[in-house]
């Protein structure tokens, strides 16, 4: 008996439209126009007889109905593209092609891209695509095969191996040391200029360095972590730099580290997939060279 299914197209598109709660960017998702997208989901709410989106004022809500059917169609257009990924790997394209790689603007810049070298010489037929963004975004629709993300290690739907952690302490250009005021116990902090990092609240260091600053939050503030860490290289103030991202910054004399006081980070860096992504031939090969790098690194600084 032939399956009784809707249009697949249409199925397709209520699934984007779902997920962003916008025919607009359904529509940039899919590359048609909103009025192509508006058509299909017209015509799915025909087929099913019932409606799947109500408006509230501007915005758009799933109907009662459609909440049910969202997960669903969600998870089984997932785990279709999950096994046509899984045939080009079992037909031999798993050890080679592009491997679309997300990460954070400055994990990329500071730590991922000196080392693609060492991937490539190891795996000549996997081409490294590099998007760089701060958001964990829907890895499977967007194409993206693997990504690594500063957090706690869970994400609804990923799988995430744990890749390195890394401590927080305060960092600056040298000239700030020989042309600024002191800077030689932590309340001298007070005088000079904080560079706030979205990710990172001063006082939390100045709490274990046993200081309080009477504006610890004032300063210029940076979202991404790569202009702060540029800012601190310019001379603009004190940044609380990452272990990972300044290391080679410290190690050259570019930036100095003024106190010996570093705290843990409550994140870490971890390497995340798609669950039904996990035995992709080129996924696990990125994941263990990633794994061995960062192991590596952490031998050489015993």
């Amino acid at each position: 008996m032939p399956r009784q299914l809707p249009p697949l197209n249409a199925v397709r598109v209520f699934e984007a439209a779902a997920r962003h709660l916008s025919f607009t960017r359904a529509a940039q998702e899919l590359n048609v126009t909103q009025a192509a997208v508006s058509h299909q989901i017209k015509s799915l709410e025909g087929h099913l007889g019932f409606r799947l989106f109500r408006r509230t004022g501007r915005a758009l809500m799933l109907t009662d109905e459609g909440q049910v059917l969202f997960p669903g169609v969600r998870d089984s257009l997932d785990a279709l593209q999950s096994a046509f990924r899984l045939v080009l790997d079992e037909d031999g394209a798993g050890s080679s092609g592009v491997l679309t790689v997300t990460t954070l603007p400055s994990f990329a810049t500071r730590w991922l891209v000196p080392r693609l070298k060492q991937f490539r010489a190891q795996q000549p037929d996997i081409d490294v695509r590099l998007s760089t963004s701060q958001d964990l975004s829907d890895l499977m629709m967007e194409g993206i095969d693997v990504g690594v993300r500063y957090g706690m290690g869970s994400w609804p739907g990923m799988e995430a191996w744990w890749l390195m952690e890394e401590d927080v302490f305060p960092v600056c250009a040298p000239s700030l040391l020989s042309e600024g005021p002191p800077l030689t116990k932590p309340q001298d902090l007070a005088n000079h200029t904080l560079l706030q990092d979205s990710g990172i609240d001063w006082r939390i260091w100045l709490d274990v360095a046993g200081t309080t600053l009477e504006h610890p939050d004032r300063g210029p503030g940076f979202l991404d972590s790569a202009h702060a860490l540029h800012a601190a290289l310019d001379g603009q103030g004190v940044w609380l730099g990452r272990s990972v991202l300044v290391r080679d910054e410290l190690n050259a004399g570019r930036l100095v580290k003024p106190f010996d006081i570093s705290i843990p980070s409550a994140y870490a860096y971890w390497i995340v997939c798609p669950k039904a992504d996990v035995n992709r031939t080129k996924v696990r090969l990125f994941r263990d060279w990633l794994l061995a790098e960062a192991g590596a690194l952490r031998r050489s600084e015993k």
